[in-house]
């Protein structure tokens, strides 16, 4: 499975990025995505994963993989864990509405807003997570690779 976040938005403090998935060599949107702002210097949890392609593999330890599984008893079997991102640990796909929600990791949302200050923000993230982590784990169950190529215009 071949996911694309192509980054078009930048602010002072946050990034706008749209996620699609690649079937068939025709891209789908699946939903937008609000990361930190980018530097050319990484600030511990201020900064935006640099661009590159990612494999995503399941992570089944940690604390925000315990508050999922709680949350979506039915479907969590780990938290979408971003492999090799140099100089980054533990960086997910995951629920969130603004730059203050992560720490480096990209947040999935449905509707992306621009606040008073300039800077993205988004609701309905829990959908867009749902429906983005229903699809990696169909791909995952069924023995494919998720790769997640990062790119911006």
């Amino acid at each position: 499975m071949k996911l694309w976040l192509e980054r078009f938005g930048f602010g002072k403090d946050s990034t706008l990025g749209r996620l699609s998935l690649d079937i068939d060599a025709a891209i789908v949107h699946l939903c937008f995505t609000i990361e930190d702002e980018r530097r050319k210097v990484k600030v511990p949890g201020e900064t935006a994963i640099p661009t590159g392609v990612y494999e995503i593999a399941l992570r089944t330890e940690g604390t925000l993989t315990k508050k999922y599984a709680k949350r979506f008893p039915e479907m969590h079997k780990g938290m979408l864990h971003l492999q090799s991102i140099p100089d980054f640990k533990f960086v997910y796909l995951h629920i969130g509405n603004d730059d203050d929600d992560t720490e480096g990791c990209p947040l999935t949302v449905t509707t992306p807003f621009v606040d008073g200050k300039g800077e993205f923000t988004g609701g309905g993230s829990k959908d867009a997570y749902v429906k983005l982590y229903q699809k990696v784990i169909a791909a995952m169950d069924a023995g494919e690779s998720v790769m997640l190529t990062v790119s911006e215009k």
